[in-house]
């Protein structure tokens, strides 16, 4: 079933896909297909907040300096420095609409809303919605969504991949509904905003992680994919075996929170002058040398001096949802475990979000701007969704209306349903491999067995993929496995130790200028 005059399309609704409709709605129509699963996908969970330069204090210099380091050598100066400058506006447009971002009252506040000081950070330059800014952002934006005329939104329709016509421009998505059927949405303009890849591990921090399925999608059109080897591990998330994933915001640790291993003995300080402040790719590896020196299955957050009253006022979410898991922060320490968390390649787009598929935009996660290098520094994901959605609205209210009555390329269906327990059973082998070869530390040897096996996966699925009728499950285990692989390749091309990719077998930066890694699908076959 086609479905014609989609002038803008929008795929995703976090952040940075509820931003791109509000912004770009008053010039263009817009189609936003926002699954009810979007509402727990990773913007939801996002915690600590938002960095920007809002105190009289601070400075860009000084912000663009500390995303630099963070990034490794291998952040792209100039979107730094442009998503660093358009920040304030960003937050700016954000209270516009009433996000409850938590108020200073001290007399001496130099800024009217409280600012807290995360890891990387010189600085205290993060707003925050108590411990719940994510979700504060994400309510106030769908409730403008919502009542706006020009924006139509699809929650009964998942995307399985994208159309193209014969000159290899974008032209929409191919969606599955409830019952399965097909529909071919076009459009003019199409923008990914579907997250990132921390799925494909087997512990994240996101109840419901996305595995790349947006940045395949891209790919499969012929998009540029960069730096898929630096995903990021968060330090810190709840350990508990028996329970779902729940992050302990780095604030936490911006707030005076100390990391012990289980015999009570603080590891940080002699690592990095920084501490427990230094960036997320320090603070992960060290706890994960700390585990493996201890023989334990977790280290210790401790927030106790700061005071019940304090870590009530701080962190209500996180105290309230530990209490919930029968641990009370205020009188015993918080066991957390480093868990995939954010991925900082993804589709390589410009200063405006474009891809380098005409018509094909991607923002938030799931694109790469150059912004996190080797690295991402806390909070500035929020600040990138916010800042490269409303360079994107910029971009597409002047772009003209494409012609979307070129020949489409069909799409084969088969008549067979694939076997769910085959595909939860290849998805699992996937997650395992990924998370004991390609995780917080990868070695050559381990790489190469990752390689080897994945594509033994892959030759399993591909039977699946040629006979059985299209579905969800399918369609996005076929684009995680193939991620996964072009992941572990990107990984096996970079012959140095940079930022969250560290590979005992060659520890040190290469000699030269770093480089982005840049790879196509075409380079698996």
């Amino acid at each position: 079933m086609t479905h014609g005059n989609h002038d803008v399309l929008i795929i995703g609704g976090g952040v940075a896909g509820l931003v791109l409709a509000l912004e770009i709605a008053d010039r263009r129509r817009v189609t936003l297909l926002r699954p009810a699963s979007d509402d727990q996908g990773a913007s939801r969970w996002a915690q600590g907040g938002i960095a920007a330069v809002l105190s009289p204090g601070d400075d860009f210099d000084a912000h663009v300096a500390d995303t630099l380091v963070a990034g490794d050598g291998l952040c792209d100066a100039a979107a730094v420095r442009f998503t660093v400058e358009h920040g304030p506006a960003a937050i700016e447009w954000l209270l516009s609409l009433g996000v409850p971002f938590t108020p200073d009252p001290s007399p001496d506040a130099g800024y009217p809303y409280h600012l807290t000081r995360e890891g990387g950070h010189g600085a205290r330059r993060i707003i925050h919605a108590a411990d719940a800014t994510g979700l504060a952002v994400m309510q106030t934006l769908q409730a403008h969504v919502a009542a706006h005329p020009a924006i139509r939104v699809l929650d009964d329709l998942t995307a399985i991949g994208l159309i193209d016509d014969a000159a290899g421009h974008c032209r929409g998505a191919r969606c599955l509904d409830s019952q399965g059927r097909l529909h071919e949405l076009l459009a003019s303009d199409t923008a990914l905003a579907t997250g990132g890849a921390s799925g494909l591990y087997r512990h994240t921090t996101s109840p419901h992680p996305a595995s790349g399925e947006g940045m395949l999608m891209g790919a499969e059109l012929g998009a540029e994919l960069m730096n898929l080897e630096f995903q990021q591990f968060h330090p810190t998330c709840l350990y508990d075996p028996q329970g779902s994933p729940f992050l302990i915001s780095e604030a936490v640790r911006g707030e005076g929170g100390k990391l012990l291993n289980v015999h009570g003995e603080r590891f940080m300080p002699p690592l990095d002058p920084r501490a427990e402040l230094a960036p997320r790719d320090i603070v992960a590896r060290a706890i994960d040398a700390e585990m493996q020196r201890t023989g334990s299955d977790h280290v210790l957050l401790d927030i106790r001096h700061m005071g019940e009253a304090a870590i009530h006022h701080h962190f209500p979410t996180i105290h309230a949802h530990c209490v919930g898991r029968g641990l009370d922060i205020s009188r015993e320490p918080i066991p957390v475990v480093p868990a995939a968390h954010y991925s900082c390649g993804g589709l390589a787009t410009d200063l405006a979000g474009a891809t380098t598929v005409p018509h094909l935009y991607a923002i938030g996660e799931v694109a790469c701007t150059g912004l996190h290098g080797a690295n991402r520094m806390a909070s500035n994901s929020l600040l990138e969704c916010l800042v490269f959605a409303r360079s994107c609205a910029a971009a597409l209210v002047r772009q003209d209306s494409a012609d979307d009555s070129a020949a489409l390329r069909p799409l084969g269906a088969g008549r067979q349903l694939a076997d769910p327990s085959a595909l939860a059973d290849i998805r699992e082998r996937m997650r395992r491999v990924m998370s004991a070869r390609v995780a917080i530390v990868r070695r050559d040897a381990g790489l190469t067995e990752a390689a080897e096996e994945l594509n033994e996966l892959q030759r399993d699925l591909a039977p699946m993929v040629a006979i059985c009728t299209p579905s969800a499950e399918l369609a996005g285990l076929w684009q995680a496995l193939r991620l996964a692989r072009l992941t572990v390749a990107s990984a096996r091309t970079r012959r140095e130790s940079r930022g969250l990719h560290y590979n005992p077998d060659c520890p040190g930066h290469a000699q030269g200028i770093p480089q982005p890694s840049r790879i196509h699908l075409a380079d698996l076959d």
